[in-house]
């Protein structure tokens, strides 16, 4: 994609003097002109061009407000004089991976007075005896050089990562990473999903224990009213053949 597109997306329903932040990364330039970057841009304070194949910063717009400054992994191998003039706000400056080879490539960086932090790794010029030192001898308003000071003490997050002031609050929020939910916590009287089964399992044993239960007294009940029924047809038969008998005898009776 190249960079007359990439800015032309960025912008979508906004104006360049809408745009704080800028990222332009991996784009190609054309003959390494900064295409799309104007002075339009006049609140941008975050611009990232890394590898964007830049072999200077002569075409870069005037941009008053431009704290940080990414401009690693490109053929830059001078030039630097432009910075102070058209970024004279900058406070961070990453030049690293670049085809700087000697601090006089760097020296007009003086000029800028308020750069705070100044990356120039994987470039030559951090092969020379004594860099750090000479660096901040020639750099007097520098407190951090490839991320640590003069005492080699580290430079915080917010300073390492070029935290640029000034954002509003929703765009922080929406750069901010995704966390997941905390977990719940475990409750110990809480059965688990295994426990759950089993008391389903036995409370449905109950059910069908109590069920054969009721059956067999339905059966037990049954059963006796059959017998009752069976003993009072014996019985009514016995009674009918004992009047039987008793009939010819009372004919007797009465004959005499």
């Amino acid at each position: 994609m190249n960079m007359d597109k990439r800015i032309h997306l960025e912008l979508r329903n906004r104006t360049p003097s809408d745009v704080k932040e800028l990222v332009l990364d991996n784009c190609r330039s054309f003959e390494g002109k900064i295409g799309g970057l104007t002075e339009e841009f006049e609140e941008l304070e975050f611009l990232s061009m890394i590898n964007v194949g830049l072999t200077s910063v002569a075409n870069l717009p005037k941009l008053n407000k431009l704290k940080k400054f990414e401009l690693s992994d490109n053929r830059i191998s001078g030039g630097l004089e432009v910075l102070a003039e058209k970024c004279p706000s900058l406070t961070h400056l990453n030049l690293s991976g670049n085809k700087i080879k000697d601090l006089s490539t760097i020296e007009p960086l003086k000029k800028l007075g308020s750069l705070k932090s100044l990356d120039l790794f994987n470039c030559e010029v951090t092969n020379l005896n004594d860099y750090r030192e000479n660096v901040f001898k020639l750099l007097p308003q520098l407190t951090y050089l490839d991320g640590y000071d003069q005492h080699n003490t580290e430079a915080p997050d917010s300073d390492a990562e070029g935290y640029v002031e000034g954002l509003d609050d929703d765009e922080e929020e929406e750069d901010a990473p995704w966390c997941p939910p905390a977990e719940e916590e475990y409750d110990e009287d809480t059965p688990t999903p295994a426990e759950e089964e089993e008391e389903e399992e036995e409370e449905e044993g109950e059910e069908e224990d109590v069920s054969g239960e009721e059956e067999e007294d339905e059966e037990a009940y049954n059963d006796g009213e059959v017998e009752d029924e069976d003993e009072e047809e014996e019985l009514g038969e016995e009674e009918k053949g004992q009047k039987r008998k008793r009939e010819p005898e009372d004919e007797g009776e009465e004959d005499d």
